[in-house]
């Protein structure tokens, strides 16, 4: 019988539990027996805001040295995580079906964005998320917070904050999704770009872990992760950028198309640019550099380069 997979894992409760629902799946459409390996990333390990962090990897980079130092055989990332430059010795394998990427809101007594009252303290880690609330109009006040999915509850909980904004997969994944007051039309907040969207890694040589990490693919959730990123990567943004990026797979008059609406908005909420583009299925990361590229011909990269002004 071979050796159990080596799945690497954060330690974190919502990493180890998307990796619990991995593990299972493989299970499942393989026979193959897999064991969880936690490993404790550089953003495990400080309360700092991510956007002072450096950018991508803080939470991935442990996990691909342990991956090429070959003490695992796998790793699963949540995808909006990772980098969008190729690691050289890895392969993302596998895309499994993406969950709901919506960004969501946990009230208290349930309220939702429309419901509160100016001047309500909204606590969130992102950027993009605060640019997002402050350009909604509703006199918001986002609060910076850092933690694990039930530290963040509970300020709201303890009455500290009115609010908090997380991802919706995350909930659902933990299931906590029962306190979710608002799930967020995309069309107020648009999501960080493969939000919700999870990551199967292995070394590019381990081709049979490869074959078996590929019966959890998903063509669909792939090419919209990869229209995301390829805009992401051509804005030459990172993860806490304040870009929104969701695509889809829709009907068009010829069939399915790809479509990408993306948005990079003031820090201050005081401006926008918001665009869309479709392509075909076999184009993703062309729609997604194209419509980069449109974004920066309308001002986008002022607009992020007045976020690093803010901070400096």
């Amino acid at each position: 019988m071979p050796a159990p997979l080596r799945l690497g894992t954060r330690r974190s409760a919502l990493a180890t539990g998307q990796s619990t629902l991995v593990a299972d799946a493989l299970r499942e459409a393989t026979g193959r027996d897999v064991e969880l390996v936690t490993v404790t990333t550089f953003g495990d390990q400080t309360s700092a805001p991510l956007h002072t962090l450096g950018g991508q990897g803080v939470f991935t980079s442990a996990l691909r040295d342990e991956l090429l130092a070959g003490r695992i055989d796998f790793a699963v990332h949540s995808y909006k995580d990772l980098p969008t430059a190729p690691a050289d010795g890895l392969v993302i394998a596998a895309v499994p079906l993406r969950e709901d990427p919506r960004d969501a809101l946990v009230t208290r007594d349930g309220a939702t964005l429309g419901e509160l009252a100016p001047g309500a303290r909204i606590g969130t880690g992102s950027l993009r998320r605060v640019a997002q609330l402050h350009a909604m109009g509703l006199g918001l006040v986002p609060m910076p917070i850092r933690g694990n999915v039930d530290s963040r509850l509970g300020k709201v909980e303890s009455g500290e904050l009115e609010g908090v904004v997380l991802a919706l997969s995350g909930l659902r994944r933990l299931g906590r999704d029962g306190q979710v007051a608002e799930a967020i039309d995309p069309i107020a907040m648009l999501p960080a770009a493969a939000q919700g969207a999870l990551a199967l890694e292995c070394r590019s040589d381990a081709d049979d872990t490869a074959d078996l990490l590929k019966t959890l693919d998903d063509h669909y959730s792939r090419i919209c992760v990869e229209a995301e990123r390829a805009l992401l990567a051509t804005l030459e943004a990172g993860c806490s950028a304040p870009v929104g990026a969701l695509a889809e797979v829709v009907e068009a008059e010829n069939g399915l198309e790809i479509s990408l609406r993306a948005s990079v908005t003031a820090a201050d909420g005081s401006d926008a640019v918001k665009l869309s583009a479709t392509g075909a299925l076999t184009d993703a990361v062309e729609v997604g550099q194209r419509l980069a590229r449109l974004l920066l011909d309308d001002g986008a990269a002022e607009l992020m380069g007045a976020r690093d002004d803010a901070r400096a």
